[in-house]
């Protein structure tokens, strides 16, 4: 019998993704799947049901829930959504297991099988399923547009009758997807960048997109391609040399964040006072409690004048290209489960074992069953 894969319209605040685009259902659908989804679930990121061909609409939500053997989502479904699933049924979605606990322990006691995509292990086979890879790099271009925008200032150098005008200068501090994203963007705005990352093996991925690396001293290279927390003795050496650069940015991007856990401070309210008034900074890292002292994640703040922005929800933005990079990451990630328009988990593949948040009734991921189940 063909596996019904179900997408349903989110509804958590300033969500505008969907988890299922056209092209990504039509190839679930030529592999012998049975697409069942929620009407309206593709409006807000510009995919209205009419480009949806061969896909079955849900009478309701409640009818989808409990036909789908496959969820699709972009945030977690709620208790009340997890009720209402088969007990066989598999769930695939950013599941946020750090901050979701009452959804984690819904999963788990209605023995839902489900795959966190923030769990996928980094590694060459899975960068095509990595979604928070592509979500990242649009976070990155967004946020040197919103520099931009609350800048005073031009990016590039400009000659005219007048005079010239001298290029902007930015600082990403965090060179992972996101802040090489970032670099690239604002030189391609013509700025003059500079970035920096407590992993001195970035060094190189900075300089060839033709920014300056920042050199403080400190490295913190970390398991899995994050970087490790600082000793209190590193963030203090890498707070001095820092400050200056802040101190002579137009623009600062800060991308550093520490899966599962608040993020760095990085940038002082003392740092965010010696930027010149005019000056912009831009907070990535927000919604985890942002790199900056005096950032409001969903607020812009104007402080000593300088303005410092805390957007969250970046990829929401640009939401048909960022569903349309997720939905691809979704099925690629499926597709090596799918055969014949069945389902069929390899659990001795890493990507799916690593990626497994609740399976049979029990907690998968160790850190989160230790959070919550202590």
């Amino acid at each position: 019998m063909a596996v019904t894969i179900g997408a349903l319209r989110e509804r958590a605040p300033q969500e505008t993704r969907v988890s299922l685009v056209p092209e990504v259902a039509a190839k679930l659908i030529r592999a012998g799947a049975r697409v069942l989804m929620e009407r309206g679930a593709g409006e807000r990121s510009n995919f209205p049901d009419g480009l949806y061909g061969g896909v079955e609409w849900a009478g309701s939500l409640t009818q989808l829930l409990e036909q789908a053997d496959v969820l699709l989502t972009v945030q977690s479904p709620t208790v009340e959504q997890i009720g209402l699933l088969r007990p066989s049924a598999v769930v695939v979605g950013f599941l946020q297991p750090y901050a979701r606990p009452a959804e984690v322990k819904a999963l788990r006691d209605r023995r839902i099988t489900s795959f966190a995509v923030e769990l996928i292990p980094r590694i060459s086979r899975a960068q095509s399923m990595d979604a928070l890879s592509s979500q990242a790099a649009i976070a990155g271009y967004k946020a040197v547009l919103i520099a931009a925008n609350h800048l005073p200032k031009f990016l590039p150098m400009l000659t005219t009758a007048a005079g010239t005008i001298r290029p902007a200068q930015v600082l990403v501090i965090g060179a992972g997807v996101a802040g090489l994203q970032a670099i690239a963007t604002a030189r391609r705005l013509g700025a003059v960048v500079e970035a920096y990352d407590v992993r001195s093996a970035t060094r190189e991925q900075v300089r060839s997109l033709g920014a300056k690396f920042v050199e403080t001293g400190v490295s913190a290279e970390g398991a899995g391609g994050y970087a490790r927390e600082l000793t209190a003795e590193e963030r203090s050496t890498q707070q001095e040399a820092l400050d200056s650069r802040i101190a002579a940015a137009d623009a600062v991007v800060t991308t550093a964040a520490v899966p599962g856990r608040p993020a760095p401070r990085i940038v002082s309210r003392a740092a965010v006072e010696r930027m010149r008034p005019g000056s912009v900074l831009v907070d990535l890292a927000a919604e985890q409690g942002g790199n900056c002292e005096l950032t409001r994640a969903g607020e812009v703040v104007d402080h000593a004048g300088v303005t410092i922005a805390g957007p969250v929800n970046l990829p929401g933005q640009l939401a048909y290209n960022a569903s349309e990079m997720y939905a691809r990451n979704l099925l690629n990630f499926l597709q090596p489960a799918l055969a014949k328009g069945e389902l069929a988990i390899d659990w001795s593949d890493e990507v799916f074992a690593q990626a497994c948040l609740t399976r049979d009734g029990r907690i998968e991921h160790e850190p989160t069953r230790k959070q919550i189940e202590g």
